[in-house]
């Protein structure tokens, strides 16, 4: 189930990254936001009705990214509370990379999850303190899409990795 998760939010980082340099209106970039958070929910509950509950916990925090970012480029809310939220899931991504590094013994996926804890955290700079990337932390988001989840969903799916 994480390949199918990781290859949407590949789609997703692919797509937002793509809609901002490209000026889309976020109204438009919520769908592909929600879809996937959406997808990312579902897929989580039923890690944790397997008791999967590692993998359900680190797989919200992507449900409900794509879920706030949907709910607030829809309704134009305020990106502020997306940018706390960002940061709290930043800091979470340095416990899970030992996790994967030192416990799993992955340090590919360790490294994973330390780059989407920049991504995360340019977010909460970017929203909340207002550091300005400029077209950069798009081209990032794209990076991060392509090289991190969209890549290695792909791999998961066809049984690669």
């Amino acid at each position: 189930m994480l390949g199918i998760g990781l290859f949407f939010v590949g789609i997703t980082l692919i797509i937002n990254g793509w809609g901002s340099l490209l000026n889309i209106d976020h109204r438009s970039l919520a769908l592909i936001n929600l879809f996937t958070g959406s997808l990312s929910f579902i897929i989580n509950v039923l890690y944790t009705i397997q008791g999967s509950y590692y993998e359900a916990g680190t797989g919200f925090l992507f449900a409900f990214t794509y879920l706030l970012v949907g709910i607030i480029y829809l309704f134009d809310l305020d990106m502020r509370i997306y940018g706390i939220y960002a940061l709290f899931v930043a800091i979470n991504t340095l416990p899970f990379a030992w996790i994967s590094w030192q416990i799993e013994g992955d340090p590919i996926f360790a490294l994973i999850w330390l780059i989407w804890g920049v991504l995360w955290f340019c977010g909460f700079l970017d929203a909340v303190i207002k550091v300005r990337f400029g077209k950069s932390i798009h081209y990032f988001a794209i990076a991060c899409g392509i090289f991190t989840t969209w890549i290695p969903g792909i791999m998961m799916l066809t049984g690669i990795s």
